[in-house]
């Protein structure tokens, strides 16, 4: 017999496994739409239903960032939206900490080699030990990344939108004070959502104060940098390099100025992989779940005066 008093959770488009999974270990029961007080969707916008029953309070989005549901005119004020944001933080760190070890190791051009090749001092090859890396945009993914900087010896600067201090970073700055870091750090992760206030957040006064040997690891949203001036620094070597799990145009075209670029490393939007996408989505779910069962304030909700 079902508990009368259990969240009733419809999940779509299609029935995941491992979202049902952890659906019914917090304690919601699976139900059809017209029935569900909360619901939670795999998907995108595109298969979204055009509307919802007025008995939904509660809806949980896929994915982190959330800009085309806002632009596909989805989410409303009539009931509670979360996003993703943090549930793959730990997935995403790992590939940003792939990415700026192998941009400041000159890992590119060292898999491309065919043949030995050793000088004496080569400036384009340098450590971590010793720097210091801003997170602009330090939430979840930020949080997960620093334990990794800072087993490598570096000092984090933190940039979150209150300037509240981030654990593990030695210095934390609220957004407004992002000016600052520009000359002051070494190396540069992009973590910051995508709003109209952060586009091309990174462009070409930022890039001019960066040194020869800084890298940006951009794992957030393309848009956050300024792709022509990026492309103009990278190809005069005002800057290390960049690393790019996002881009803007995205996909980046065949043909495209960075894809010839030494310095420049793209993957494609992979840092959070398909593979363990639901997986990992389970656990957010599953915690959300229980809390809107037991009443408790929801985690990761979406303000839409914000953007995010």
């Amino acid at each position: 017999m079902t508990d009368a008093s259990a969240p009733r959770i419809h999940l779509g488009p299609v029935e995941d496994p491992h979202v049902a999974d952890g659906i019914r270990r917090a304690g919601g029961v699976l139900v059809p739409l017209a029935e569900a007080e909360g619901v939670v969707w795999v998907q995108g916008p595109e298969t979204f239903p055009s509307a919802l029953p007025d008995s939904v309070r509660w809806v949980q989005l896929p994915f982190a960032g959330i800009e085309p549901w806002f632009d596909a005119g989805v989410i409303d004020d009539k009931r509670v939206w979360t996003s993703a944001a943090g549930a793959y933080a730990g997935n995403v760190a790992e590939h940003t900490m792939m990415l700026l070890l192998a941009g400041v190791r000159s890992l590119p051009e060292q898999l491309a080699a065919q043949s030995w090749r050793k000088e004496e001092f080569d400036p384009r090859v340098g450590t971590l030990q010793g720097s210091t890396v801003a997170i602009i945009g330090c939430g979840g993914i930020g949080r997960a990344l620093i334990p990794y900087l800072v087993a490598s010896k570096v000092k984090v600067i933190a940039i979150t939108r209150s300037g509240t201090p981030v654990e593990g970073a030695s210095e934390t700055l609220s957004a407004d004070r992002t000016g600052e870091i520009w000359s002051k750090a070494d190396h540069f992760v992009i973590a910051a959502p995508s709003t109209s206030a952060t586009r091309h957040l990174v462009g070409k006064a930022e890039l001019d104060q960066m040194s020869e040997s800084s890298w940006i690891v951009n794992i957030a949203r393309g848009t956050l940098v300024d792709t022509d001036a990026l492309v103009d620094a990278l190809e005069a070597g005002s800057i290390g390099g960049a690393a790019l799990d996002v881009t803007d145009p995205e996909p980046l075209p065949d043909g495209h100025r960075l894809w010839k670029l030494p310095n420049a490393i793209i993957t494609p939007h992979v840092a959070n992989p398909a593979t363990t996408l639901t997986r990992v989505l389970a656990d957010h779910v599953a915690a959300n779940v229980a809390r809107f069962a037991a009443g408790d304030d929801l985690t990761a909700v979406i303000d839409p005066s914000a953007g995010y």
